[in-house]
């Protein structure tokens, strides 16, 4: 399975912008999409209700990033402190050549070998030509990109360990009779899967900035809406997508302009206290669900081009940055958006705008 095959396919991608409802899950694949520190995104969810169908509709979306030329990880040639051993024994002998390439999307099969996710090692090669030779993985075609994982909940804990480690370090570490391999392997790890399959383990649970619950549409015209877009979309792809072309120009447009505001986003300090106050009254482990709030909520003002950071912004990701961090309380059968929103009416005082 290569990089970026979602991107590349040639089968035709629904249209991100034609997606009916799911605004939570939506905002939550832009948001990573503009701010990639936020920690990739967790869907669960009932099957059918466009949980991949809006993975590969956000890889069809992203506009496309520099890398250097050749490189078999995509480095980035601007960030000369995260290149490979490669790049930087290339740059020796002269200036890196780059240019624009799309950004990779790639699928982590369940199943998958420990070697097609992490790469191998030719160690006959190594012994009989003295050559360190390196056929990469999925972990290195994922560099600056998204891995994308369905059915999460039911990957091998032996790869769930190993996901944890990268995505705590950036690295990729590959060791096999005394050889080893090091690359850069920075990604937005997407998930995505049915509850009722089982639960996650609590270690790859918390790598997860943002997580998202999708359920069955119980409107009548969003069912209908859902309905007659796929039917069109099957009947005629390619007219579908050029019909759906501007929407999803105008959201790739919005990305990139939100991506060039982030860093520049104005904080008050009263909108960090508030998310400090919401944290505590949830009472969260750690300041993981702090740093995750306000990166989610910088990122919806930076892509909404608002001037600073508001607590209505807060209001809106808190759900998704918070749900999957809360304690389990045996007194309260309510569930974790439940607790979220009395949270919110305590610290904030007021109902969240529809």
């Amino acid at each position: 399975m290569r990089a970026n095959q979602m991107k590349t396919s040639a089968r035709p991608v629904f249209p991100f912008s034609a997606i009916v409802a799911q605004d939570e899950m939506k905002l939550a694949l832009i948001s990573s999409a503009v701010d990639s520190s936020i920690g990739g995104v967790l869907v669960f969810g009932d099957r059918g209700t466009g949980k991949s169908t809006a993975v590969r509709a956000l890889a069809a979306l992203l506009p496309p990033m520099q890398a250097v030329s050749g490189c078999r990880y995509g480095c980035d040639p601007s960030a000369a402190e995260a290149w490979c051993e490669e790049c930087r024994e290339r740059a020796r002998q002269g200036p890196l050549k780059h240019a624009l390439v799309p950004v990779p999307v790639v699928d982590l099969p369940l199943g998958v070998t420990e070697d097609r996710v992490v790469g191998a090692l030719d160690l006959e090669r190594a012994l009989a030509q003295g050559v360190k030779a390196f056929e990469p993985g999925l972990l290195a075609r994922a560099n600056r990109g998204f891995l994308y994982i369905d059915e999460v909940n039911l990957l091998e804990d032996h790869l769930v360990d190993l996901l944890i480690d990268v995505a705590a370090s950036g690295e990729n570490l590959v060791e096999r009779e005394g050889l080893s391999v090091r690359h850069p392997s920075r990604f937005v790890l997407i998930g995505s899967g049915n509850p009722e399959e089982g639960e996650l383990r609590p270690q790859l649970l918390d790598r997860f900035g943002l997580s998202v619950e999708v359920s069955t549409p119980v409107e009548l015209s969003e069912r209908i809406a859902v309905v007659k877009r796929r039917d069109e979309f099957e009947r005629n792809p390619l007219e579908f997508i050029a019909k759906w072309k501007r929407q999803d120009d105008g959201l790739r447009r919005r990305i990139v302009a939100g991506r060039k505001r982030l860093h520049g986003m104005v904080l008050p300090d009263p909108v960090l206290e508030s998310a400090a106050r919401l944290c505590m009254q949830l009472g969260t482990d750690g300041l993981r669900a702090e740093l995750t709030l306000i990166r989610a909520a910088r990122a919806l003002a930076s892509y909404e081009q608002a001037d600073e950071v508001a607590v209505a912004h807060l209001r809106r990701v808190a759900p998704p940055a918070l749900r999957h961090r809360l304690r389990r309380d045996p007194l309260d059968e309510s569930g974790s958006s439940a607790r979220i929103e009395r949270a919110v009416l305590e610290v904030f005082g007021e109902r969240r705008p529809p």
